[in-house]
């Protein structure tokens, strides 16, 4: 099987920045996508984020131009740089990744969440 744990949320102000990791392990023999949602009290959880394995990243209208979403491929693990915070991006993030198994098999795994929270 395959853990994703995420790092990096807390509480900063409005304008600040944080960076969010989240680290894959388990029996992984390739992963393809990776993927940062996001879920505030009483909405659906909402793509923020894609990236390709071989780096190309697509944004939500919402963050582009203030998020970066990379990858380091060698250590299966995906970052979520995200600067001039607004109050209207606090929420629980998730990553997410498409895994190709040693099995051969493919699945979509989900990290357990972190806690971003932007003060105004």
């Amino acid at each position: 099987q395959v853990q994703l744990v995420e790092s990096g949320g807390g509480l900063v102000q409005a304008g600040g920045s944080l960076r969010l990791s989240c680290a894959a392990s388990g029996s992984i023999f390739r992963i393809n996508a990776m993927r940062w949602y996001r879920q505030a009290p009483g909405n659906q959880r909402e793509l923020v984020a894609v990236i390709a394995r071989d780096g190309t990243a697509t944004y939500a209208d919402s963050v582009k131009g203030r998020f970066t979403i990379s990858r380091d491929n060698a250590k299966n693990t995906v970052y979520l740089q995200m600067n001039s915070l607004k109050p209207e991006d606090t929420a629980v993030y998730y990553c997410n990744a498409d895994v190709l198994l040693l099995t051969w098999s493919v699945d979509t795994y989900w990290g357990q969440g972190t806690q971003v929270t932007v003060s105004s």
